[in-house]
């Protein structure tokens, strides 16, 4: 079964900048899309950014405005977002999961999650 563990949310104050990791087991970063998403208190959850088993990579969410950027490393089986320039709307739970190969914006078609880690721009 494969697993998926998010780690370095934290608190940090507006303009700042923060890497998410998310380690993946038991899958092949090659063959799987690795999708970040978020959650605000209140709101729905939301696609951020993802990266394909091809290495292509997609990003949804308008109001992050080109501050991030998702990466991987197949030899280490991680995946980053590299979040910078960060607001107080950026607050909330970060997810990475996974689907197969190809990327999508629809958080329904992927199969695995992590627990998530919180990310709380403030002052």
């Amino acid at each position: 079964q494969l697993q998926l563990v998010e780690s370095g949310g934290s608190l940090v104050q507006p303009g700042g900048s923060l890497r998410l990791s998310c380690a993946a087991s038991r899958l092949t970063l090659g063959e799987t899309a690795i999708g970040w998403f978020r959650q605000a208190p209140g709101k729905e959850r939301e696609g951020v950014s993802c990266i394909a088993g091809d290495g292509s990579v997609e990003e949804y969410a308008n109001a992050v405005d080109g501050r991030f950027t998702i990466s991987r490393d197949t030899a280490k089986n991680m995946v980053y977002l590299q979040m910078t320039a960060l607001k107080p709307s950026d607050t909330g739970v970060y997810y990475c999961a996974a689907k197969s190969r190809r990327c999508s914006r629809r958080d329904f078609l992927f199969e695995a999650w992590g627990q998530g880690t919180q990310v709380t721009v403030s002052s």
